[in-house]
């Protein structure tokens, strides 16, 4: 279909873009020499990158939380200086919760090999999975196809003597 002036129904078959199913930070944005630097650069990012001012990002957080979140804690971790604020595991769920930013848990997950993937994408990923294992053991039966030829010839030269 052939694009209209002034048309803003129809996309461009070359602006369309996959979505995006793991969300993760550009690496400059996180580039640190510590564990504890890449993630107070990563608060930081997603605390930048919100579009609610800190202190509403605290008070959603504290009413979350049950306890006091302060804008100086948020400024705290995102503070690379501040080593021993390193935010806790159970404020950055709240602040997840509150900035929707799976960025912040795809930063752990990602030290372990790991991606976190939304839901909506798990029944694909099971496919995956489903494939390679498909593609295992069709890679083992060629082999043992191979296996029991050898072993054929083998045998019946054992028998031919």
């Amino acid at each position: 279909m052939v694009k209209t002036r002034g048309d803003r129904a129809t996309i461009e078959l070359l602006d369309w873009q996959p979505p995006e199913i793991i969300r993760r930070y550009e690496e400059p944005i996180v580039r640190a020499s510590t564990l504890r630097s890449r993630i107070a650069h990563a608060v930081a990012a997603t605390l930048r990158d919100c579009e609610l001012p800190r202190e509403e990002v605290a008070r959603q957080m504290s009413a979350w939380l049950g306890e006091d979140v302060s804008r100086t804690m948020l400024d705290a971790y995102a503070s690379e200086a501040r080593e021993e604020k390193t935010i806790p595991y159970l404020r950055l769920m709240a602040l997840v919760h509150v900035t929707g930013d799976m960025r912040l848990l795809q930063l752990g997950a990602e030290l372990f090999a790991h991606s976190v993937v939304d839901d909506r994408y798990l029944r694909w990923v099971e496919v995956g999975k489903r494939a390679l294992r498909k593609k295992e053991i069709a890679q083992i039966a060629e082999q043992e196809d191979h296996d029991f030829e050898v072993a054929l010839k083998a045998a019946r030269r054992g028998e031919e003597s």
